[in-house]
């Protein structure tokens, strides 16, 4: 059994990208490995964001993990900010992580491109390594993440292996990145050239939104004139990613899907994705309609942080040991 950790952070409502992304396939590790599955709600606070928002996403995302099939009693659940352990590990990283390697991350880059530098919050700049703590505190091999996480991972690969190497002890597990090999990536439906994120309400599929507001969304998505369903990223954005977004939730492939269209035309096939979009968007919904204001999730969000802490603290003391930290007594 192979420890298995991923989380999300709570900055804006979870798109349907989110769940094909991530959310649907944490539950799939959960019976054959220990998952950790938590909320990132201290990396959300790396740029401005209205507590009572902050708030509300966060109890959003523990009642859509429940409800998209994670079990308390197969995966720990918890809050980034409820396992010290996090933040304290995190700092000792940072003196292992060089400035260069930060500044050139990619995500760092794009967002500061859209800031006055006056305003950019030192979080913004460390928060990868906050990441890379959150990572290698429970000893995960493996961590599900979309492909815009990827550098991340291999971040945290290299500091660990370099901490490792410093002590000559095999303090850290060396994790490697998950990558699902269908719906890594789901783009906007107004510009499939866009990551879907959160953040257009017009390409943008909300797990909260309406099933018919998200039939008309899909129904109003970006295609081509060539009127062929055909899986073509570079000549056809809006078909290939309707065309995943339909595999995805099928659990099918896309010459499966290739096939099964081959004699359609956009408005048949816009009507098939759609109906399986809403169909899952209902089931979500009935499930998270039963756990938003329930006192279960207090409950979960408790017994998750005690057994995630149990096993963090385990890897801090090792790494306090390595650097020389003495022991409280």
């Amino acid at each position: 059994m192979e420890n298995i950790l991923s989380g999300i952070k709570p900055t804006g409502q979870l798109t349907l990208g989110n769940y094909i992304g991530a959310l649907k396939n944490f539950a799939k590790f959960q019976d054959e490995n220990k998952v950790f599955v938590f909320i990132a709600d201290l990396h959300a606070l790396t740029l401005p964001i209205d507590p009572e928002v902050l708030n509300q996403n966060t109890k959003d995302i523990v009642a859509f993990y429940l409800a998209c099939g994670l079990d308390p009693n197969k995966a720990s659940i918890f809050l980034q900010s409820h396992v010290h352990e996090h933040s304290e590990l995190g700092t000792i990283l940072g003196n292992y992580a060089y400035m260069g390697e930060m500044s050139r991350m990619t995500q760092f880059k794009d967002k500061t491109s859209k800031l006055n530098e006056k305003k950019i919050g030192l979080g913004l700049f460390t928060y990868p390594v906050l990441m890379a703590a959150d990572i290698l505190l429970y000893d995960a091999k493996k961590v599900p993440v979309g492909e815009d996480q990827k550098q991340h991972v291999e971040l945290t690969r290299d500091l660990a292996l370099r901490f490792n190497h410093r002590y000559k002890k095999d303090i850290f597990v060396i994790p490697e990145p998950v990558i699902p090999t269908n719906g890594a990536r789901i783009m906007s439906l107004s510009d499939p050239t866009k990551k879907m994120s959160k953040s257009d309400p017009k390409g943008d599929i909300f797990l909260k939104d309406d099933p018919k507001v998200a039939r008309k969304k899909i129904m109003s998505a970006v295609t081509d004139l060539d009127c062929k369903v055909k899986f073509d990223k570079e000549n056809k954005p809006g078909i290939s990613n309707l065309l995943t977004i339909y595999c995805s939730l099928k659990d099918i492939s896309i010459q499966e899907a290739e096939e099964e269209f081959k004699d359609a035309n956009y408005g048949t096939f816009k009507k098939a994705v759609a109906d399986v979009v809403c169909s899952t968007l209902e089931n979500i919904q009935a499930k998270y309609n039963e756990y938003i204001n329930s006192n279960y999730m207090d409950e979960v969000l408790k017994k998750g942080a005690e057994e995630a802490s149990s096993i963090a603290k385990v890897t801090l003391q090792r790494v306090k040991d390595a650097v020389g930290l003495l022991k409280t007594r």
